[in-house]
C-alpha cells in the first residue's frame, strides 16, 4: 500500500470523515420541524446535539482500542454500517425517545470514523506527506460544516426532515464499497484481552463530567472526578491498559492532549457567534448563519495549507501562527460585534487561524511521537479532548454571559475569556519540539 498512490485511501477516508460530519451541521435547519414532528419543547431539542457528543465520546475511546487490535479497515468499516443504522432508526421513529435512541447509534458510528481514519493515515502515508495528508482529511470536516446547514434547509424546505438522514444511506454504501478495497486490513495485533473494566471507567467518568458540564449537576462531577480517578488507578495495574499511561508521561503528547483541549475551547466560541449578531445588530438567522459560513469557508481553504506547511515547518510553528491569528480574529469580534464591517473581517481572521489549528497539527503530533501499535488509541484521546473542550468553551460561554446583566458587556467579556484561553494555548505551542527534533523515532512499541 506504501508504493501505490494514496489518493484511493484518502478519498476513502475523506468520504467517511465527510458524511460523519455533515450528520451535525444538517440537522440544525430541521430542528423547528423536528419540534413540531415529536411535539417537543425547544429546550428538549438541545438532547439531539448533547446526546450526540455523549456517546461520541464513548464511541471515540471504544474504536480506538479495537482499531488497534483488530485493523483499521474493518473498525471502519463496523463504525459506517453502525452509522447508517442509526440513521435508518431515525427516520422509522414514531416517538422523541426513539428518534435519540437513533442519535445514538449515529454517534456510535460517528465516533469512530475520525480516529480510526487519522490511524489508517499514519500507517500508510510516510512521515514527510503526512502532514499534506491529514490536511486533505480535516479539510473535509470543515467543508461539510459549510454545506450542512444550507443542504439541510433545503432538503426541509423541499421535502421533509427524514430527508436529512435518507441521504447518508448512498453515501455510506459508497464509503463501505471503498473501504472493502483500499483501507489496509493489517492490524497491529495487539496481545491480549481488552481492558473492559479500564473502557467502562473511562467512557462512565468522561460520560459524568461531560453530562456535569452541560446540567450543572455538581454531583454528576463529583462521580466524573472519582471514576477517572479509579480509571487512573486501574490503568496503572492492568495487563492491557486501554489507555497506556506512557503516552500521557511523553511530554510532546500530553501537551498535544492539552492543547487540543485548548482547540476545542476555541471552538465553542464558534457556537455562539450566530446568536452575538441576531442578539446586537438585529439582523435575521439567515444573515448571521452566512456570516459565520464565511468562517468555516476560510478555514476550509486554510486547512490544507497548513497541512502542507505541517510537512515544510512542523507543527509546533504551524500552531503558534494559528493560534496568534485565531487570537486575533476573536479580539477583533469581541470588540467590533456591533459592526458588521468588522465583524466580517473577524470571521476571515479567525477563519485563517482556527484552519491552521484544526485538524491536522496535533493529529500530526500524535501519529509522529506513536508507533502501530498504539496510534488508533493515542488518536482517539486527542478525539475526546476535543469534544471536552467544545463543552468546555459552551459552558465557559454561558456562564460569564449569565453572570453580566448587560447583554453587551457579557457578550465582550466572553469573547475576551476566549482569547485568555488562546494565549495559554500560545504558551503551550511555545514548548513544543521544533521541525528539527520532532522526526524523531516513534515511542517505544513495547507494552508499556
Amino acid at each position: 500500500m506504501r508504493d501505490r498512490s494514496t489518493f484511493p485511501l484518502l478519498l476513502t477516508l475523506g468520504l467517511g470523515v465527510f458524511a460523519g460530519a455533515l450528520d451535525l451541521g444538517v440537522l440544525a435547519p430541521a430542528l423547528p420541524a423536528l419540534a413540531r414532528a415529536f411535539g417537543v419543547v425547544t429546550a428538549d431539542l438541545a438532547w439531539i446535539f448533547s446526546l450526540y457528543l455523549l456517546v461520541t465520546i464513548a464511541a471515540i475511546a471504544i474504536a480506538g482500542a479495537l482499531a488497534d487490535r483488530y485493523g483499521r479497515r474493518r473498525i471502519y468499516m463496523l463504525a459506517v454500517g453502525t452509522f447508517a443504522l442509526g440513521s435508518l432508526v431515525t427516520i422509522l421513529a414514531q416517538t422523541y425517545e426513539i428518534f435519540l435512541l437513533g442519535r445514538a447509534v449515529q454517534a456510535l458510528g460517528a465516533g469512530g470514523i475520525f480516529p480510526v481514519a487519522t490511524a489508517a493515515i499514519g500507517d500508510v502515508v510516510p512521515p514527510s506527506r503526512r502532514g499534506a495528508a491529514l490536511g486533505a482529511i480535516a479539510a473535509t470536516w470543515g467543508l461539510a460544516a459549510v454545506i450542512g446547514p444550507v443542504l439541510g434547509g433545503a432538503l426541509v424546505h423541499l421535502l421533509s426532515w427524514q430527508w436529512i438522514f435518507a441521504a447518508n444511506f448512498p453515501l455510506a454504501a459508497i464509503v463501505l464499497v471503498l473501504a472493502n478495497r483500499n483501507v489496509p486490513a493489517r492490524a497491529p495485533h495487539v496481545r491480549g484481552s481488552l481492558d473492559v473494566v479500564g473502557l467502562a471507567l473511562l467512557c462512565c467518568g468522561l460520560l459524568a463530567v461531560v453530562d456535569a458540564l452541560l446540567s450543572m449537576r455538581p454531583i454528576m462531577a463529583a462521580i466524573g472526578v472519582v471514576l477517572l480517578i479509579a480509571f487512573a488507578s486501574w490503568e496503572r495495574i492492568a495487563r492491557n491498559p486501554v489507555v497506556p499511561l506512557s503516552l500521557l508521561a511523553a511530554p510532546q503528547l500530553a501537551k498535544a492532549y492539552l492543547l487540543e483541549i485548548a482547540i476545542g475551547v476555541l471552538e465553542g466560541s464558534l457556537f455562539f457567534i450566530p446568536t452575538v449578531i441576531v442578539s446586537i445588530q438585529h439582523v435575521s438567522p439567515a444573515i448571521a448563519g452566512l456570516v459565520a459560513a464565511l468562517g468555516a469557508a476560510t478555514f476550509v481553504v486554510v486547512i490544507p495549507i497548513s497541512g502542507h506547511a505541517l510537512d515544510r515547518v512542523g507543527s509546533r510553528d504551524v500552531l503558534i501562527v494559528g493560534t496568534v491569528v485565531t487570537e486575533i480574529g476573536l479580539a477583533i469580534f469581541a470588540l467590533g460585534f456591533d459592526s458588521m464591517p468588522i465583524t466580517l473581517v473577524a470571521m476571515v481572521v479567525a477563519g485563517i487561524g482556527f484552519g491552521a489549528l484544526l485538524g491536522a497539527p496535533t493529529r500530526y503530533i500524535v501519529t509522529n511521537e506513536t508507533g502501530p501499535s498504539r496510534r488508533a488509541i493515542a488518536v482517539s484521546l486527542l478525539s475526546q479532548a476535543l469534544i471536552v473542550g467544545q463543552l468546555v468553551g459552551s459552558a465557559l460561554a454561558g456562564a460569564v454571559i449569565g453572570a453580566v446583566r448587560s447583554e453587551i458587556a457579557g457578550y465582550r467579556l466572553t469573547y475576551l475569556a476566549f482569547c485568555a484561553v488562546a494565549l495559554v494555548a500560545l504558551v503551550i505551542c511555545s514548548t513544543l519540539r521544533p521541525r528539527s527534533e520532532e522526526r524523531a523515532a516513534p515511542l517505544e512499541e513495547a507494552a508499556p
